[in-house]
Formats: C-alpha cells, sequence, structure tokens
C-alpha cells in the first residue's frame, strides 16, 4: 500500500524534484501540497506547485493548500531567487496562478480523514505545522510521522555558520514543532548535503525519464552550487531523502537526541539546533530521531530508478 504524504514546501529547486519524485514513486501517495514561503514568496510557491501538478497530470486530483506568508517572529522574510529562480523553478518562469487557492483549514480534513495513515513531509520553513500545532495540537498527534529537512548538527549550517535556513528562517516554529511533535524524523544537513545529484545522471534522467524538467531544474541548480563551491561535482537535492525516508528509511543510520533550537533574534547563533549526546542528560528531556549517516549508493539507485521509470541499469 502507498504511503499518504501531505507535502508541506516552500518551493525551490530541490521542493520541485521531490513533488516529481513523489509522482513517479508509485509507493507514494499524495495527498495534498501546502505551499509556504521561503526559497520564494507564498503565491510564487503555489504557481509553481500548480504549473507542476499540471505538468505531472495531477490538476484538478490534488489539493493545493495557502500556507503561511510570513514567519512567527514577525520579520520580513529572506527569499532566494539567485539560488531557485524567480518562482523555484530555475529558469522555469509559470507566471502567477489565478485560480482558487484552498483554504489553510483544509489540513484539518486531510488528517481527519487519513488520521493514523497520513504521513507529513515538511521540508520548508517550519511556520505552517507549527500553527497546527498551535491550534489543533490533539489532531497533530493523530498523524502516523512527521519526515522534515532542517538543522545542522555539528557542521556548518547554509545560511549563518552554524544555522540551517528552515530553521533559521522561523526558529520559533521549529522549536514549536520539536516541543510538540511525536514521531519525528529530523534530515538535517548532515545527510542532505550529501544528496547529490550530478550532470550526468541529469543527463541520463533526460534521455531515458519522462520528465525532461528534471535536467533543466538540476542544471541549473548546479550552476549555483559550482560557483559557491568549484570542487562539487553536483548538487544536493535536500528536500528528497524525506520522501525517500517515508517509504523506506533503511539507508539512515539514525540517533535519537534531544533538540533544542536558538531562538533570540539578537543571539548570533539563531536557528542552531543543538543535541544533547552526554551519557548523563535529562533523561526526561524529548527526543527525536536525526539521521546522521546515510548510504549514497542506496540514494543513487532508488532515485535513478525512480526518475527514469526503470529504465536505469547502474
Amino acid at each position: 500500500m502507498a504511503v499518504k504524504v501531505l507535502f508541506f514546501g516552500d518551493i525551490g529547486i530541490d521542493d520541485a524534484i521531490a513533488l516529481i519524485y513523489s509522482h513517479l514513486n508509485e509507493e507514494v501517495e499524495l495527498a495534498g501540497v501546502v505551499g509556504d514561503y521561503g526559497n520564494v514568496p507564498r503565491e510564487a510557491a503555489i504557481s509553481s506547485v500548480h504549473y507542476l501538478l499540471d505538468l505531472l497530470g495531477l490538476t484538478g486530483k490534488l489539493k493545493v493548500i495557502g500556507g503561511a506568508e510570513t514567519p512567527m517572529t514577525g520579520e520580513e522574510p529572506a527569499f532566494y531567487p539567485d539560488i531557485h529562480g524567480e518562482y523555484g523553478l530555475g529558469p522555469i518562469i509559470p507566471g502567477v496562478y489565478e485560480g482558487v487557492i484552498e483554504n489553510f483549514f483544509e489540513i484539518v480534513r486531510l488528517i481527519e480523514k487519513y488520521q493514523d495513515e497520513l504521513v507529513i513531509v515538511n521540508v520548508g520553513r517550519l511556520t505552517s505545522l507549527a500553527t497546527m500545532f498551535i491550534l489543533y495540537r490533539s489532531l497533530m498527534s493523530k498523524v502516523k510521522h512527521y519526515y522534515i529537512m532542517g538543522g545542522a548538527f555539528w557542521v556548518p549550517g547554509n545560511v549563518t555558520a552554524v544555522s540551517e535556513a528552515n530553521i533559521h528562517a522561523d526558529p520559533i516554529a521549529a522549536d514549536i514543532v520539536f516541543t510538540y511533535a511525536d514521531g519525528v524524523t529530523v534530515f538535517p544537513l548532515n545527510v542532505t548535503d550529501h544528496a547529490i545529484v550530478t550532470p550526468k545522471m541529469a543527463d541520463e534522467i533526460a534521455n531515458k525519464g519522462e520528465m525532461k524538467i528534471v535536467k533543466t531544474l538540476i542544471d541549473y541548480y548546479y550552476e549555483f552550487y559550482k560557483k559557491r563551491n568549484p570542487n562539487l561535482i553536483g548538487s544536493p537535492i535536500h528536500d528528497l531523502l524525506p520522501v525517500m525516508a517515508a517509504v523506506d528509511d533503511s539507508m539512515f543510520s539514525c540517533q535519537m537526541l534531544p533538540v533544542h533550537v536558538v531562538t533570540s533574534r539578537e543571539d548570533p547563533h539563531r536557528g542552531h539546533t543543538i543535541a544533547d549526546i552526554r551519557s548523563y542528560s535529562t533523561p526526561k528531556a524529548k527526543r527525536h530521531r536525526v539521521a546522521l549517516q546515510f548510504d549514497y549508493f542506496s540514494f543513487y539507485r532508488r532515485f535513478m530508478s525512480t526518475m527514469t521509470g526503470g529504465a536505469f541499469n547502474g
């Protein structure tokens, strides 16, 4: 039976790849998509989701829900068109979506419908998810599992020296989720930085797979990463790993760790995710499952097989 996934994303290139992978993988059933601010403004994210659903033949079959526009910090969000493009799809400009945007509280209906069959994959800012815990804490306990991309443990951040972008953008929301959510697996930069897709892989997907857009997205993404670090052989598709894990997380090595988020706006370590690994740490501290290593070869084979429709022989 396919895993029912409610996808929260702030659509960027890696979000788009994760959505395409979800559709192509027969073991995933998308239950809905929540479009949030993050890599791009919320309106652009929603437009890009609709563009992708049209490309995938899912228009009218899947609800696209309007998520958060700004973080709980009250600040104006920073966007990253230099990394992901104006609409989060690299060079592709789908234009403003002018149709109906599903009400945020449609999330409640989906959780009530699927309950313990539903998993939530959150690969963007945690503002919308935290809002659900503020308003519907008991309902959120019915969700089977939460797969979250965010954080950096004992490795450099990607927006500050210590902080990862999803957590740094709204550390208050992240702290709420880590405080109240049960059944969480976190995918920090420790693993997602190594989910590398190379130009050669993109070429093979274009040659053997149906979704030619994948090469366009990955090539654009790689151009940014290559300028920042010429030694990289490809670009990390961060947001793909939580979707993969929702189906089968056997390629990950995880630890149960208490997670603390630095929330102060003035603190230079804002957004830092801190895990207490002392053997004598507070025994009652809430712990979450944190992925710290993974098998790249397993990732490579699963990704390429799915994206080429089984035509991959490597």
